[in-house]
């Protein structure tokens, strides 16, 4: 996942599945248990380094799609 955005644009949290956006990505095992701890733990913007907030809801509807 990265953070995209920037400029005009809010920054958003995506998944990043090509590896191929630009920006420092970070990586999450694809369990929603996973995502809920680094939710609580507040590690997206850890490991992103990104100061403001992001919203982990496209992460947790990636995670479902894939899981099918």
């Amino acid at each position: 996942m990265v953070v995209t955005g920037g400029g005009s644009l809010e920054p958003a949290l995506v998944v990043d599945a090509a590896r191929s956006l630009p920006g420092r990505g970070a990586w999450l095992h694809p369990d929603r248990r996973c995502l809920e701890l680094a939710e609580r733990r507040r590690a997206f913007g850890r490991s992103l380094r990104h100061a403001g907030p992001l919203d982990p809801g496209p992460i947790g509807e990636y995670l479902e799609a894939w899981r099918g």
